[in-house]
This record gives C-alpha cells, sequence and structure tokens, in this order.
C-alpha cells in the first residue's frame, strides 16, 4: 500500500517537475522577446472584489502568489496532517534521520546567505531564501534515475522535503509577517475557532470546511499575516476520518483530488509568472552580487554541508540509522537534489524583496536559478555515474 502510494506521488511529482521547467523557461523566453510587455502587462493586470465596503484590488502576480499559492500551502498541510496521523512522520524512528537533515538543510544554506551579505539591511531580508528544497523537482530528477535508486532514499527525500515545507511555513509566518490589522486578526481567529468546532463536532462534509477557509484567506490577507498561511491553517482542521462506506478518509480524498491540480496548474502557472528574467545586461559582475552569490551558493554549498553533514553526523553518533539500501554516495547525491529550491526558493524571494525594488527582485531569481540548476545537474551525475556500485553504509554499532 505504501508503495502504491509512493509510486503515484512520484508519478505526479516527476511530471510536474517537467511542467515547472517548461513553464520556467517559457517565462524567460517570453520576457527576453518582443513580447515582454505582453508578458509585464498580462501579470500587472488589475484584478479587483468587493462586496459591499469589503475590497480586494490586487494585481494578477499577487492573486497568483497570494491565492492560487494558498491551495498549494493547503495541500502541503494536507500532506503533513496524514503524514503525521499514519505515514512516516508517526514513525519516530523514521523520522529521526530526516528531521535532522531537514534541519541541517535550512540552517546551513541560511548562515551562507547571511555571511555573504551581513552588514546589509535589505539584503538580508532574503536569509531564508536557500532554505527551500523544490519537491516536485528534486523528486523528478530522481524519477529519471528509475530503478538505480532504491525506493528508501525517494522516501527520505519525501520525509526531509514536507518538514522542509513546514519549516518555511513557520519561517513565512514569524519573519515575513507585516503591520498588522488586529480586526481582521480577530475575525481569523473566529474562523479558526469554527473550523474547530466543526472538526470537533464530527462534521465529514468538506463544503462548510471550504467556505469558512475562504473566509479566513481573506481575513488573513487582510490582516498583515501572509494570506497562504491560511491554506495551512485550513487543511489541519480537514477531518481525517472515513463516511459510512468509504476507503479513504475525507482529508485523503481531498488530497487525492487537489493533487493533480497543484502539480500540473498552480505550480507551473506560478513558475511562470515568477520566473520571467530579463538577460540584458547582465554579467558576471551581477552574478556576482552578494544577493544571487549568496543564494546560489547557499543552495548548492549550503545543502551539502547541512544536508549530508548532518547525516553523516547523526549515523556516525548513533542517533539514526541510514535509510535502507542506501550508501554514502547515494546520501551525498540527495543532499546535492536538495539544492533545487526553485518554486519555495521563488516564493520567499517575492516576499523578501516586495519592498525592495526591481534589482533584487531579478538579483535573488538569478542565485536561485543559478544554484538549482548547478545543484540538479550535480547530483544526477553523481547519483546516475558514480553510485552504480555504491554499498549500504554500515550501521554504527
Amino acid at each position: 500500500m505504501v508503495i502504491d502510494k509512493l509510486k503515484e506521488f512520484l508519478r505526479l511529482e516527476s511530471a510536474s517537475g517537467i511542467l515547472l521547467l517548461i513553464a520556467a523557461s517559457l517565462a524567460m523566453v517570453v520576457e527576453n522577446s518582443a513580447a515582454k510587455y505582453l508578458y509585464d502587462a498580462l501579470l500587472g493586470t488589475p484584478v479587483e472584489i468587493k462586496i459591499g465596503d469589503f475590497e480586494i484590488a490586487k494585481p494578477l502576480l499577487l492573486w497568483i502568489n497570494d491565492g492560487l499559492m494558498a491551495i498549494f500551502f493547503f495541500l502541503i498541510g494536507l500532506e503533513v496532517k496524514r503524514e503525521f496521523l499514519a505515514g512516516e512522520l508517526s514513525d519516530p524512528s523514521r523520522v529521526v534521520l530526516p528531521i535532522i537533515a531537514a534541519v541541517g538543510g535550512m540552517a546551513i544554506p541560511a548562515a551562507i546567505y547571511a555571511s555573504i551579505n551581513w552588514g546589509d539591511p535589505v539584503a538580508m531580508k532574503g536569509w531564508a531564501i536557500p532554505s527551500a528544497t523544490d519537491i516536485a523537482f528534486a523528486l523528478g530528477v530522481l524519477a529519471l534515475l528509475g530503478s538505480r535508486i532504491p525506493q528508501s532514499l525517494k522516501l527520505f527525500l519525501m520525509t526531509l522535503a514536507i518538514i522542509d515545507d513546514l519549516g518555511a511555513i513557520i519561517i513565512i509566518a514569524v519573519f515575513y509577517t507585516a503591520d498588522l490589522s488586529f480586526s481582521s486578526l480577530l475575525l481569523a481567529v473566529i474562523a479558526i475557532v469554527g473550523l474547530f468546532i466543526m472538526n470537533r463536532s464530527g462534521v465529514l462534509r468538506l463544503a462548510p470546511y471550504m467556505l469558512i477557509g475562504v473566509v479566513l484567506w481573506a481575513a488573513v490577507l487582510k490582516s498583515g499575516v501572509h494570506a497562504t498561511l491560511a491554506g495551512v491553517l485550513t487543511a489541519f482542521f480537514i477531518p481525517f476520518k472515513r463516511e459510512a462506506g468509504e476507503t479513504h478518509t475525507q482529508l485523503e480524498r481531498l488530497e487525492h483530488d487537489l493533487h493533480p491540480a497543484v502539480a500540473y496548474g498552480v505550480l507551473p502557472l506560478f513558475a511562470f509568472a515568477n520566473a520571467g528574467i530579463s538577460f540584458e545586461g547582465i554579467t558576471l559582475e551581477s552574478m556576482l552580487h552578494p544577493v544571487p552569490f549568496g543564494i546560489a551558493a547557499g543552495l548548492f554549498v549550503g545543502n551539502q554541508i547541512g544536508v549530508f553533514g548532518f547525516s553523516w553526523l547523526a549515523i556516525k553518533l548513533g542517533i539514526s540509522e541510514m535509510p535502507q539500501a542506501v550508501g554514502w554516495v547515494q546520501l551525498y547525491g540527495v543532499a546535492l537534489l536538495c539544492g533545487i529550491g526553485f518554486t519555495m526558493s521563488l516564493f520567499v524571494g517575492s516576499l523578501a524583496f516586495e519592498q525592495g525594488g526591481p534589482d533584487f527582485a531579478v538579483d535573488d531569481r538569478l542565485g536561485i536559478l543559478s544554484g538549482s540548476l548547478a545543484s540538479g545537474i550535480l547530483g544526477y551525475v553523481v547519483l546516475r555515474f558514480f553510485s552504480g556500485n555504491n554499498r549500504p553504509a554500515p550501521t554504527p554499532s
């Protein structure tokens, strides 16, 4: 059962990774062509919803980043809840190594970026950009390697990425919150209480949860806390119970139905809207600017040190065990793939530099693309050509 679910998940994520690459490439092609003004005009199109005195007016780009990405975070919340209640995160013995690796994969890249940009208060806003792993791209690379990669290694990467996403959610909530509106926060608290009451009362129909979830999203959007967090909060209250005659819980059914829409729609659209970089005037000097250089170094070098180094220490100290049938070279290859930070890094970058001016908006994307590309290529090469005869690492006695 677990293997079947894993295979289905991998099929979705690997295909999504390919679509992400196509969408990002298309955005860069359009931004550097005669159609650039159409691309910019499309993303800048004002979209407005007004009900009485209540109004939400944003350009299309922010509707994608604040609205559609809330659906992405809703799906992450569903996955995290399921994993904690009935998946890999429910077994402490299996989750220790991914937790340690995820902590290293968030802390070391952030430290590298901060050390390079120390003293520049605007640039320091981007410290969290290289701390996120793009699970769709990383699993897409693993899918290209087929049977060369043991299922235990894929499961390790999936668990690590879920923990990493949870860490990103906490970072966004704590460090990327604007001026607060307490009246909107009060409405958000009321919505959360409503979700809690429905969950504890045994309400299984999904429609009431979705309706209150929309209210919660609007309240959080107006509160100054980033709106995508409403998706996570709503997901945590979706019931993990089965209706009479059903084989899957409401949460599992919703997650299954939502995953294709997010993998094939939301994420590629986000990539197309956020990866449009103009290469006009880009030189080696611009690549070595502290912001893109710090991001690229954090993604590429930081994950090698953080994910692999922390995992090596945990295994050598006997805190955790190596995944079954996995060797050191394969673990190092996966650590490299964790440096692919495309989707989540772009999202955190949009929050960090939304008031930093257009130069920073370009700088952070250059670093994300170069660091992710280097990590993905080298990770593939290591796993494809250097781990064929890789023997599983011995378990410390």
